[in-house]
């Protein structure tokens, strides 16, 4: 998955063989430009980057940032072969991972105390610095699927 941000872009595989639905509903949001013209909505430092809630594109409601629920993926699909190290890209949820929608986040370093609670679905390959500068309320431009090689 390809996503061109205002500071650049970055690359992130997923992982189809661990987590079959969690990769199908984001390539199908994706597929949708679900993503397109979003902000980031939540940064912490040394911890993480998250992005997907459709309510960023409107300023005015920036108070409620991160609070949007699109329909769920409705499973767990943890698999102890994918793990929160630097750059994972995993679902983010309100405290039921089956719960998981349309945010995600990727992890600025590693992160192993959230392997037994949040879904790795996928990893940057590519443009990680790019992660790094990302700061709040930083645009989206567009977000694809490439195929792989």
């Amino acid at each position: 998955i390809v996503v061109e941000t205002e500071k650049g872009t970055f690359e992130f595989e997923t992982y189809p063989n661990e987590a079959p639905k969690t990769v199908a509903h984001i390539i199908g949001l994706v597929n949708k430009r679900f993503y397109n013209g979003q902000r980031i909505h939540r940064v912490v430092p040394g911890f993480v980057v998250q992005m997907g809630d459709q309510q960023t594109r409107d300023m005015t409601k920036e108070e409620v940032w991160g609070r949007a629920e699109g329909p769920p993926i409705g499973v767990a699909e943890f698999s102890k072969l994918r793990r929160h190290v630097r750059g994972a890209v995993a679902m983010a949820h309100r405290g039921d991972a089956a719960k998981a929608d349309t945010q995600f986040y990727i992890t600025l370093a590693a992160a192993h105390r959230l392997d037994p609670d949040y879904v790795v679905f996928g990893k940057v390959i590519s443009g990680m610095d790019v992660v790094a500068k990302l700061q709040y309320a930083d645009r989206i431009v567009r977000v694809t699927v490439r195929e792989a090689k």
